[in-house]
């Protein structure tokens, strides 16, 4: 098979693992809270790329490391999974999941404009219609489609799903000139990212074992959404002839999470979530367009 059919199935598999996500995020945060799950599901992140660098042979390139690679991760982990994943959880646990999803999705559009302070980037006319037809489907989701009125379903919720695309977009900012291996990079941010976790469960005395349910639900969690996910996408990425042959499948990503949350969760998918998102992608896809000539 030739590579870039190989690179096609890997990202499908990913997209689809990435598509069950919010499902697993909304029926885990039945059975536990917001900390517990983010510190179950790291730990099994943390695990997988353990066994992926053990039979990669790749654990030795941790003793390559110096002391300001292992800061560099703490500070990243506590980043992401730690900051991020706390934020978006909480959102999910306040939100419908048809409304945290395509809220967390507008990152794409939060890099770009971070990126004009933060890497000194010029954007055009092209970037400006982007970001204000996304932000109309922002508005148009989290007011379920009452924009005139300007009254949101949940403040608090909104401010966190939306602000979750910061945290996201910070994190590959600084991470984007780290030349450490992908996995290596991944396995000490999640061990980081779980250990901040648990301090952060000591101090609000929330350490506690959840049952079955739940500590299945984490485990899917940090496999498939965090884990295991992760490697097929890099994978992908490597096999492909170029990144932007498999990076737009990731906008099948809400598209298919909504059909799995009307079935999985049993949310019925309101017209204004599925109005908002298509405003959310197609602002993100206009983004994509810039510096591309029309035909």
């Amino acid at each position: 098979m030739e590579k870039q059919k190989k690179a096609y199935i890997y990202a499908g598999i990913a997209v689809l693992f990435w598509s069950t996500s919010a499902s697993a995020f909304k029926i885990s945060l039945r059975h536990m809270d917001v900390l517990s799950l983010l510190f179950y599901a790291s730990m099994t992140s943390t695990a997988a790329f353990f066994v992926y660098l053990l039979f990669s042979k790749k654990l030795n390139l941790l003793k390559d490391l110096r002391r300001r690679d292992y800061l560099h991760s703490a500070l990243f982990g506590s980043l992401n999974p730690f900051l991020y994943y706390a934020v978006l959880l909480k959102a999910y646990s306040i939100l419908p999941a048809q409304e945290a999803q395509p809220l967390n999705f507008i990152w794409p559009l939060t890099l770009v404009l971070l990126s004009i302070p933060l890497l000194k980037q010029r954007i055009g006319p092209k970037d400006v219609i982007a970001t204000i037809i996304s932000f109309v489907g922002v508005l148009v989701i989290s007011t379920r489609g009452d924009v005139l009125g300007f009254k949101f379903t949940d403040t608090v919720g909104v401010s966190l799903a939306t602000g979750s695309s910061v945290i996201w977009a910070l994190f590959w900012i600084y991470n984007v000139r780290d030349r450490r291996d992908e996995v290596v990079r991944l396995f000490l941010n999640f061990a980081f990212g779980s250990a901040v976790t648990f301090a952060s469960m000591l101090l609000l005395a929330n350490v506690r074992l959840p049952d079955i349910s739940g500590i299945l639900g984490a485990v899917y969690v940090g496999l498939f959404e965090m884990g295991i996910t992760f490697l097929l996408w890099l994978k992908a990425l490597k096999l492909s002839k170029t990144t932007a042959h498999v990076t737009n499948l990731i906008y099948l990503v809400p598209f298919l999470s909504l059909v799995l949350i009307s079935v999985a969760v049993g949310e019925k998918i309101l017209p204004s979530t599925i109005v908002g998102l298509v405003f959310i992608v197609g602002g993100i896809l206009l983004q994509r367009l810039r510096g591309r000539k029309f035909s």
